[in-house]
């Protein structure tokens, strides 16, 4: 497990740019899966982008492909996920998770299900 926290959510205009920030504690950080997820108000979470153990393989939800980058510094215990274009759909909740299994897999999970440790989420607001 690794306990996970998300910043740098906040108020944006449509066309803006926000990056957010999450910061892994603990030892097993560099050999699990990441992931940044999204609730939309009124919305189950949905997947929208991650990323391998080394950082090699991304794969992103269609709705944020060519906006959103996800990236992660194992040397820092961080992972990032660089947002451009933002639209108003893009208004959500936004967390970070780590895969339960932390093996070293380039698999490119999308369900929740495969991820174990969640951090408290950050809100992205983007206005029209």
């Amino acid at each position: 497990q690794v306990q996970l926290v998300e910043s740098g959510g906040g108020l944006v205009q449509a066309g803006g740019s926000l990056r957010l920030s999450c910061a892994a504690s603990g030892r097993t950080f560099s050999r699990r899966i990441m992931g940044w997820f999204r609730r939309a108000p009124g919305k189950e979470r949905e997947f929208a982008a991650g990323i391998s153990w080394s950082g090699g393989r991304t794969w992103y939800a269609d709705s944020v492909k060519g906006r959103f980058t996800i990236s992660r510094d194992n040397a820092k215990n961080t992972m990032y996920l660089q947002m451009n274009s933002l639209k108003p759909e893009d208004t959500a909740v936004y967390y970070c998770a780590a895969d339960r299994y932390g093996v070293y897999s380039d698999y490119p999970y999308r369900s929740s299900a495969d991820f174990g440790s969640w951090g408290q989420g950050t809100q992205v607001t983007v206005s029209s």
